[in-house]
């Protein structure tokens, strides 16, 4: 990239007011003092962020609501360290990577339930769950096998839904349009709507939800619509004893147009249903032992065409069931956290076939004090996989608060992330699988600094990776189709930039301000890579800023702006910018929002182009 060129892509973002991405960090989202104790939704040993020796981002649920974004994976995008490759907007299909890993080696958690996917990663975020319902987004970066077990490969996204404050129901829609024309001399338009229930009494919390949403698309064959229902349930039996029960569906189908083999798919469409359930239990033992049980159960079908004019397909049906049973345990010297957790996965497939694998995990944790101004935490987790073999995964991490609010740390852990069954076993003229794959490994370390109350907060942290057996695409040149292949080593090392600032002004047109901005960069090395063409390794970010600002005024006007900058090692540089303009009452709000500002050519996966300019209208209401 010329250096005029990142000049002016530096200066669109300065124009924002370096606004972005620390993104927990915003004063209209939580208090200066809040911020360090928000609880990290561990599995096993909830923390205050405050307490974290690790690289961990949290979107709240005040910042979702001012960006100028319809799904998770918009969201996401706007997290420095996460790369996010969608296919389409409007949460279509997106694949989620972290500091320049594949979208296999992310784990996504909804309130801490594993979102695995033995059929493919790129499935991972079709999730029953409205970006409504979200309370807050945790995003913990590096190897966490001994937090989240296997598959954190590179780290891990933890989506936790809100409970509601009060009985009520919320409606919401939306219109949105490029103002262009298709083919067929309509306009490329999107709308969707939605409504939730809430019935909270003094036992009880629960929530229903449901929305619809459907478009003809931006560019030819990629009409969509998807539906998703939610429920999630809180029942108190009394102080000691808790149940939760959470069940969604989502299908969500949609034109695939060079989503994977470009231009041959050009007619390609694809249908992917998900439905979830999960069932858990939270017992306080004793005044120091606290018990959590939970099974869940996911099921997908995905059922792919490469002309949709054919009835010939592949289908894909998906089932996991597993279990967990986490333990935790306070003690005058610290909390020690101890476990077992099983998974049953299958898949019956006319392309893949029929297959079946079993997963145990038993693991330990142990940290000391969080009140002290030195404290740390060491584990490790123990694997069995039926395919794979035994393996022990341990991890350590530590903290140093040099004043009350800036603390020192440093973590180093280990995970593994298991082949797919499309890695293992798929076939068609463009991609052959490899049924004798071994399992990727990864080792990862890090030290930074973090100032997170006040007006003005920071953190910087630097990383090196490695990845022993790495899976990637190859080959060897064009005409030949595509197969995994374990490359011997992937190494890479990193750093993260974050700072924030926010105010609150007694003037009676301006009623708050705060600006963000994030860094990230990203050196990959890879060994032992002796093919020609790679297919994903070449693709990662080498930089990323991420900008925003935010205004509220004349009490009851907001306006903020958002800018990302992704520079790719095989790809040019590009910014998106983005703006949300609303007025908002206590039961009532109206936006406008404006997406790809600059509009912007730019690819984010495979060969599918992103829209242009788009314009929405949006309005909710609480009765």
């Amino acid at each position: 990239m010329r250096g005029a060129d990142l000049q002016k892509h530096i200066l669109i973002l300065l124009g924002l007011g370096i606004g972005g991405s620390a993104m927990a960090q915003q004063k209209d989202t939580l208090s200066v003092h809040d911020l360090g104790e928000v609880i990290v939704q561990e599995n096993r040993l909830a923390a205050p962020l405050k307490a974290s020796n690790r690289n961990i981002t949290i979107i709240s649920r005040k910042q979702i609501d001012a960006m100028a974004v319809s799904s998770i994976n918009e969201v996401l995008a706007f997290v420095p360290g996460v790369d996010v490759r969608q296919r389409g907007p409007w949460g279509i299909q997106a694949d989620i990577g972290i500091d320049g890993g594949t979208f296999d080696q992310t784990l996504v958690l909804l309130n801490g339930i594993k979102i695995t996917d033995a059929q493919t990663g790129h499935n991972m975020m079709n999730l029953p769950v409205l970006l409504s319902d979200v309370d807050h987004i945790e995003v913990l970066r590096g190897a966490a096998a001994h937090i989240y077990g296997i598959n954190a490969l590179n780290g891990a996204i933890n989506i936790i839904t809100r409970k509601a404050a009060s009985t009520g129901v919320t409606i919401n829609g939306s219109l949105g349009s490029s103002f262009r024309k298709n083919e067929k001399d309509n306009l490329y338009g999107s709308y969707g709507g939605g409504v939730s229930g809430s019935l909270v009494t003094r036992n009880s919390n629960q929530t229903l939800s449901a929305s619809a949403n459907a478009g003809n698309g931006y560019r030819y064959n990629t009409a969509y619509d998807n539906y998703r229902a939610f429920y999630q349930g809180t029942f108190t039996q009394d102080s000691a004893h808790q149940y939760n029960v959470l069940a969604g569906f989502v299908k969500n189908s949609y034109g695939a147009n060079a989503f994977y083999a470009a231009p041959g798919d050009k007619e390609s469409e694809e249908s992917v249903k998900t439905f979830l359930a999960a069932v858990s239990n939270t017992s306080r033992i004793t005044r120091k032992w606290v018990m959590t049980p939970r099974i869940s159960y996911r099921y997908t079908e995905d059922d792919y065409r490469y002309i949709k004019q054919n009835k010939s397909s592949n289908l894909h049906d998906n089932n996991i069931l597993s279990a967990e049973l986490n333990n935790s345990f306070e003690t005058s010297i610290g909390s020690f956290g101890a476990g077992v957790e099983g998974r049953y996965e299958y898949i019956n497939s006319n392309n893949l076939g029929n297959h079946n694998r079993t997963n145990v995990g038993i693991y330990g944790e142990y940290k000391s004090k969080a009140d002290r101004r030195f404290n740390f935490s060491i584990g490790g987790y123990l694997n069995y996989n039926s395919a794979y073999g035994w393996q022990f995964f341990p991890g350590a991490n530590a903290g140093f608060n040099v004043t009350r609010d800036l603390k020192l740390f440093a973590n180093a852990g280990t995970s593994q992330r298991l082949p797919t069954y499309t890695d293992l076993y798929y076939k068609n003229p463009a991609i052959i699988g490899n049924d004798q794959l071994g399992a990727e490994r990864a080792f990862y370390g890090e030290a930074g600094v973090r100032k997170y109350s006040g007006k003005f907060t920071f953190s910087g942290s630097a990383f090196f990776r490695q990845i022993t057996d790495f899976i990637d695409y190859v080959k060897d040149s064009l005409p030949q189709p595509w197969q995994p292949q374990n490359l011997q080593r992937a190494n890479t090392t990193g750093f993260s930039l974050n700072a924030g600032y926010s105010t609150a002004f007694n003037s009676g047109v301006f009623n708050n301000f705060s600006a963000n901005a994030g860094y990230n960069y990203l050196s990959p090395e890879f060994k032992g890579v002796s093919y020609k063409i790679s297919r994903y390794v070449i693709e990662s970010l080498r930089h990323q800023i991420t900008a925003n600002v935010q205004t509220s005024l004349l009490q009851h006007f907001m306006v903020s702006a958002s800018a990302r900058y992704n520079m790719r090692i095989n790809y040019k540089d590009y910014t998106v910018v983005d703006a949300r303009i609303a007025y908002r009452l206590p039961r009532y709000q109206v936006y406008v929002d404006a997406n790809n500002l600059l509009d912007v050519t730019y690819i984010e996966a495979g060969a599918v182009p992103m829209p242009g300019r788009w314009l929405t209208l949006g309005a909710s209401v609480r009765l």
